[in-house]
């Protein structure tokens, strides 16, 4: 996931995907200030999924707007909001002699499909 507005510092450190999710009904600023050379804020509303790539030793400042303030209202180690990124799938490549014997099937070879008609 690229990170546009200000990407994380190239320094080899291994980067995590994490998610942050506004419950609350007021408006959050998301805030990590623990990364050197790295500026990362962003208004969450009510409601709203923040994912992002941080190191994994961020932590996360969440601060709830106010009428004329934010109040730091948590501050949440990125370790635990990241997310579990599935294992990509790898397909094996199928030989010829498998397409050639696929394409090769009689009507009468070919599995029979019944559509039932909508009630």
């Amino acid at each position: 996931m690229a990170q546009i507005l200000d990407p994380l510092p190239s320094d080899g450190q291994s980067q995590v995907l994490c998610c942050y999710i506004n419950a609350t009904s007021k408006i959050q600023i998301a805030r990590i200030t623990n990364v050197p050379d790295w500026y990362f804020e962003r208004v969450v509303f009510p409601g709203q999924r923040l994912l992002f790539e941080t190191v994994p030793k961020a932590l996360l400042e969440i601060h709830t707007g106010m009428m004329a303030s934010a109040i730091l209202s948590d501050s949440i180690p990125c370790e635990r909001l990241q997310v579990d990124a599935p294992e990509p799938t790898v397909f094996e490549a199928a030989s010829s002699a498998e397409l050639e014997a696929s394409q090769s099937l009689e009507p009468r070879d070919q599995p029979a499909v019944a559509i039932s008609p909508a009630i």
